[in-house]
């Protein structure tokens, strides 16, 4: 699904004459003064802007339109435009000229996943037509919180479609409602999911950041091979209300961003409790921490960080990674914490983590329950007239847009097939067994039995334990796969999932609760050895913030 209206075009054909003015390249400088390049900028540097009155946040949002316009046929990375993003922003501009500011988020153009839904002109889709035109009482929570933080809610970027939860041979980053989400660090790359499109653009400036939703990776997944700072919070820390789910024990909602202190603004602006979502209940806190200000050089000094070793089940091309890791391993002791290798998980633990079905189990079920539930049946306008698993499934099976039979519906059919919800027996069995080898016999126990304060893994290797038990990840870039890397495509032959120059990461795991703390380990090795920095995507946009105020300084306008 293309983004395209009257507005936005003129937009771009006055933006791209700008561009060639200057040979292509973006002038940062106006007058003699200097404004901030949108693939690198950051939240204090855009409010530093914003406050000086160097750009309004019409500016901002004219810029990311256009970028967003120029490499979108490409990589299909954003499904929706807010076409009333142009008079929010008006109105967060008069606010401020009128001394009023929300946040250090106001005015600020973010775009958010495509499975947050939103009581506005832009759809909520999960990426599918089943759910086109269909219409939500009011915004999600987390939605809602951005708007009360003084975001700019941009538009909606693709995903994996439902979330990756559909499919046994789809592709990461497909969807039917937006195409093929495409990575910008090598051509054709596989940009993970399901949280594809938010990974996407934040890696090259679309936006400040994304937010982006995981059940088990998909943030952190797509954070890392995009070279992003991904957060995953602990199940209850943000609010799923009215976000499309998979599963209520495993789902939440988090930043994707360049920075950790940019992820932790974004967080900062989410979190909180929710009488729609009683998950978030369970805080143990009244006021949730200060995530910006855990952003501490000196936060591993004294700590003690352990190695799950027996978790990395190494693959081929897997040599970089771990090179990389054994050198992040370096640099945390040297930033003064106390490394504690190979503290494993149990043997029964590790068998069953990667033999046992009971995660899809627990999965199953809370969808076949929850999609009903917690969403479909909030729908106050419904086109399709799909009121559950069964009417979903059905309408994408005949819905030639849809690309079924070519790709499946084998999740869902064995979703339909369990023959029980998440009120059975069977189902509490699956979930007890989940939360023993994730927790006391997994890395719950390991943190507990020897005093840690949090474990380290190679982001591919971090995702699916803390998943079982909702617990938090934070996923730093750690580096890139070299050039002498071997390409190898996927099944379909459609996307590069190993390739030169595709980015990885270094996950911080940690008990429930514990994102400030997270947070504070993944700024201090961040800050050591900054490799956001050091890789480039091979396509980004031109436009910048320079080209929207040269165009308005000309009459342009």
């Amino acid at each position: 699904m293309g983004v395209s209206s009257p507005r936005i075009i003129l937009l771009w054909s006055l933006l791209f004459t700008a561009v060639l003015a200057n040979s292509l390249f973006p002038n940062q400088t106006v007058g003699g003064l200097t404004f901030p390049n949108l693939i690198d900028t950051t939240t204090e540097e855009l409010q530093t802007g914003l406050e000086g009155a160097l750009f309004t946040s019409c500016d901002l949002v004219q810029a990311y339109i256009a970028r967003i316009q120029e490499v979108n046929s490409a990589l299909h990375v954003v499904t929706e435009i807010n076409p009333d993003a142009l008079s929010i922003a008006a109105e967060r501009d008069a606010e401020r000229a009128n001394g009023t500011t929300r946040g250090p988020l106001h005015g600020v153009p973010i775009l958010i996943k495509g499975n947050i839904g939103t009581a506005d002109e832009m759809n909520t889709t999960a990426g599918s037509f089943a759910l086109l035109g269909a219409k939500l009482p009011r915004d999600s929570t987390v939605a809602a919180k951005l708007r009360k933080a003084g975001v700019i809610i941009l538009g909606k970027t693709n995903l994996s479609q439902w979330a990756n939860f559909r499919s046994n041979n789809s592709t990461n980053g497909w969807s039917a409602y937006g195409g093929q989400t495409q990575g910008a660090y090598f051509p054709q790359q596989d940009p993970s999911g399901s949280s594809s499109g938010s990974g996407v653009a934040s890696s090259i400036g679309l936006a400040l950041a994304s937010l982006g939703s995981e059940t088990s990776g998909s943030i952190l997944s797509p954070s890392q091979v995009n070279n992003l700072v991904g957060i995953k919070p602990s199940v209850g820390l943000t609010s799923r209300a009215l976000v499309i789910p998979i599963s209520e024990r495993q789902d939440t909602v988090g930043p994707m961003a360049r920075t950790v202190k940019d992820a932790a603004y974004l967080l900062q602006a989410i979190v909180g409790k929710d009488i729609d979502d009683n998950y978030t209940l369970a805080q143990p806190f009244e006021n949730p921490p200060d995530y910006v200000g855990a952003c501490v050089y000196s936060s591993l000094r004294g700590k003690r960080i352990g190695v799950p070793r027996n978790v990395i089940v190494p693959r081929e091309g897997d040599g970089p990674v771990l090179s990389s890791f054994d050198t992040a391993i370096r640099t945390i002791r040297r930033a003064g914490a106390t490394i504690v290798d190979n503290v494993n998980i149990t043997e029964f633990a590790l068998d069953r983590y990667l033999n046992s079905n009971a995660s899809e189990i627990v999965l199953e079920a809370d969808f076949f329950s929850g999609l009903p539930s917690n969403y479909l049946s909030k729908l106050v306008s419904n086109p399709n007239n799909v009121r559950n698993l069964a009417d979903v499934r059905n309408f994408t099976q005949r819905f030639p847009p849809e690309d079924y039979p070519d790709r499946d519906t084998a999740v869902w059919d064995q979703a339909l097939d369990l023959g029980f919800n998440n009120t059975s027996p069977q189902f509490w069995a699956a979930y007890q067994e989940n939360l023993e080898i994730a927790g006391r016999q997994g890395f719950l126990g390991i943190l507990a039995n020897y005093s840690l304060d949090a474990l380290i893994l190679p982001t591919d290797y971090s995702a699916g334990l803390p998943a079982l038990v909702g617990t938090p990840v934070v996923t730093v870039p750690l580096g890139k796969s070299p050039g002498n890397t071997t390409v190898v495509y996927n099944e379909r032959g459609t996307l590069a999932e190993s390739a030169p120059n595709i980015p990885f990461g270094l996950s911080f795991i940690g008990p429930a609760w514990s994102e400030a703390n997270l947070i504070g380990f993944a700024y201090a090795y961040e800050q050591r050895t900054m490799v956001q920095a050091q890789v480039k995507p091979y396509l980004s946009p031109r436009v910048q913030l320079a080209d929207v105020i040269s165009a308005r300084n000309i009459d342009m306008w």
